[in-house]
């Protein structure tokens, strides 16, 4: 038996010719089995085993022989190449879901309340269906004491603050982040900061304050200056695009600790997505990154399958140019891509899409616990309060939410990258996004697969 290796202008959307690859790539990646992917890579190919998230390179006639059991439809054929492949193993993912998991990572909606007028915005534009409010001060400090109440010497938490806009409420912000590196300290835990902004309300100082506090630092930005302005002005209705660049650039300057990021909701009407992403890598931001509108309160904005083909096929432009520069090594953050690559490379697998109601959990400005901060003001995915998780709650959630107890994702090969798909989306939406999801993740194993054999050790850098 042979030996395998483990791997470690806008475009219209309704045009079909606008997405001849993104096509291609949705057909290559319609799941045959839930066992195996093959990904063609020339005269060869690779091989995606979804049990551990294992990549292996096949040459030509291992590869037909495992294509042909694939386009029989026979599970227990393809079960029996990959036994005589010697890549089979026990269940790395079973069906039990996670109990009362440790907490690591708090979002404040430290401000219920927004000076833009997005259309789109899940928070509805920053109140979340209620009235506008602020966090007091009283009720960070005790999500910070809960956050940090549960931690060992040595350990790690994450503090990120969201919104509406987080530095309508920056007095608070500032003294729950001096609060809780004074915690961390006397723990002797690490305590990581970050924060998602829309840049209007920046100013040089805070800068320098997320800098001495080594914050990741998200500015949401939607393209280029027409693009944003029509999807994220003010509320009078007035552009923000200026405001936030020129908000910006100061922070771009100094980021050493701190690392500014861009953030770009893609709608039907900001599909430009390699344009936008040359355009902010060239002003200096840290990495760029893209997520498509798939479920907003009013469906404003939703992106559907002829949009997210043409997204799909923007993605790929921007990533064929991260593979060009990875070879070439030069620096070109397109984080989609980027973390695609590590976790691949990583054998990321999980049974769920992200930490939300797990490790991670939302705190509105009242002080009440959500499943992320999604679901701030939700009182179906309620978890408690400052005061302590409701852990029958959680457990209920992991339960329901873990990707063995959703369909169709059981029977796909991707369910333990993708983990599901965000449950903020899938319990308002459904599923409009599995072809562009597939399709994405094809193409990141093909692009996986040329790297580390082109660059190996370009997989040991951050």
């Amino acid at each position: 038996m042979p030996t395998l290796y483990p791997l470690r202008t806008r475009p219209k959307a309704h045009e079909a010719v606008a997405a001849p690859r993104a096509a291609e790539l949705i057909r290559a990646s319609a799941p045959r089995s839930p066992s195996a992917h093959l990904v063609a890579a020339g005269r060869a190919g690779h091989l995606l085993v979804p049990n551990g998230s294992q990549v292996y390179e096949l040459d030509a006639a291992m590869y037909a022989l495992l294509d042909d059991a694939l386009a029989s439809g026979d599970e227990a054929a393809v079960e029996a190449r990959l036994a005589a492949l010697g890549v089979t193993h026990p269940p790395l993912v079973d069906d039990r879901p996670l109990a009362s998991p440790p907490l690591h990572a708090l979002s404040l909606a430290i401000a219920q309340q927004c000076n833009l007028g997005c259309t789109y915005c899940y928070a509805e534009q920053g109140e979340f269906g209620g009235d506008a409010k602020n966090m007091p001060l009283p009720a960070a400090y005790a999500a910070v004491d809960l956050l940090v109440s549960g931690v060992s010497a040595g350990g790690r938490v994450n503090l990120a603050f969201l919104g509406g806009e987080p530095l309508i409420n920056r007095a608070v912000l500032r003294a729950a982040t001096e609060y809780a590196a004074r915690r961390g300290a006397e723990q002797r835990i690490g305590v990581t900061f970050s924060i998602t902004t829309n840049g209007t309300l920046v100013t040089p100082d805070d800068g320098v304050f997320f800098e001495h506090h080594g914050f990741a630092v998200t500015v949401s930005i939607d393209g280029s200056r027409d693009a944003h302005d029509a999807l994220r002005p003010f509320k009078g209705g007035r552009g923000s695009y200026d405001r936030v660049i020129g908000n910006a650039l100061p922070l771009l300057a100094i980021q050493r600790r701190m690392q500014v990021s861009a953030r770009v909701t893609v709608t039907p009407r900001n599909l430009a997505l390699r344009e936008t992403l040359d355009e902010l890598v060239g002003l200096g931001f840290h990495s760029v990154g893209f997520s498509p509108m798939l479920a907003s309160p009013h469906g404003q904005g939703e992106m559907t399958a002829p949009e997210l083909a043409v997204m799909l096929e923007q993605m790929v432009a921007c990533g064929d140019e991260l593979e060009r520069s990875v070879r070439a090594g030069r620096r070109y953050p397109f984080a989609n891509l980027v973390n695609a690559l590590h976790e691949i490379h990583r054998g990321t697998h999980r049974p769920y899409p992200c930490g939300a109601g797990a490790g991670y959990l939302g705190v509105s400005a009242d002080g009440d616990l959500a499943a992320c901060h999604r679901f701030v003001g939700d009182p179906d995915r309620a978890f408690g309060t400052t005061g302590g998780i409701d852990r029958a709650k959680q457990d209920a959630w992991l339960s329901e939410r873990h990707v063995h107890r959703q369909e169709p994702c059981r029977s796909c090969w991707a369910r333990y990258l993708c983990g599901g798909g965000c449950h903020h989306e899938v319990i308002h939406r459904g599923r409009p996004a599995c072809d562009y999801v597939r399709g994405w993740l094809h193409y990141a194993i093909g692009v996986y697969g040329r790297l580390i054999e082109a660059r190996p050790d370009w997989f040991g850098e951050p």
